[in-house]
């Protein structure tokens, strides 16, 4: 597992650097085909006290699934713990689901030991409870923002003819510091 620390705006000393390592250093225990780990540590300057130490994990799988938490607190630290126990969902919600997949259902006592007991119970996934069609015209990413914030969305999803190779349906979305994010899909 390769583990990438990435600090902004904050320094990164060696009591944090080593209580990272020690901590998602356990994630490989529950996951052994995490290839990478890439952890951002930041501090952002906002009023609330209690949300300026960021914490982003972003672990690769080897078969081209990311999974991906963020946590805020006003403790790195704690932000560190909250993110890893979010991180344990994650990934026992994907190992639940590769299970029921290749097995139908069927666990054996020894995958029931790969994650504590807390992290094993089921969740009851969502439904889809409404499907929406639209007719997409073609767009540039600049007006795809224009048009999420006349419609007041977070997120918008386009056609963009104009991106060569890389054309296609794309998403452009708001993120919380108010500056944008454009995701170009890529078929792995």
């Amino acid at each position: 597992m390769n583990l990438e620390i990435i600090g902004r705006n904050i320094e990164i000393t060696d009591t944090l650097e080593e209580y990272v390592q020690k901590k998602l250093g356990k994630l490989e225990r529950y996951l052994p085909d995490i290839t990478d780990v890439r952890v951002e540590l930041s501090e952002e300057n906002t009023r609330d006290a209690a949300m300026r130490q960021v914490v982003q994990v972003t672990t690769k799988v080897k078969r081209g699934k990311i999974l991906r938490g963020e946590e805020r607190s006003a403790d790195m630290f704690s932000a560190i713990d909250s993110v890893l126990d979010k991180m344990y969902q994650q990934i026992a919600r994907y190992k639940g689901k590769r299970l029921a997949r290749w097995r139908r259902g069927a666990t054996t006592a020894e995958d029931e030991l790969m994650l504590p007991i807390e992290d094993l119970e089921e969740e009851e996934p969502g439904k889809i409870v409404r499907i929406k069609r639209f007719a997409m015209a073609p767009m540039t990413e600049l007006e795809a923002i224009e048009q999420m914030e006349l419609l007041g969305h977070t997120f918008f999803v386009f056609f963009n003819p104009d991106q060569g190779d890389r054309g296609g349906v794309q998403i452009v979305y708001r993120r919380r510091n108010g500056d944008y994010g454009w995701i170009i899909p890529e078929l792995v």
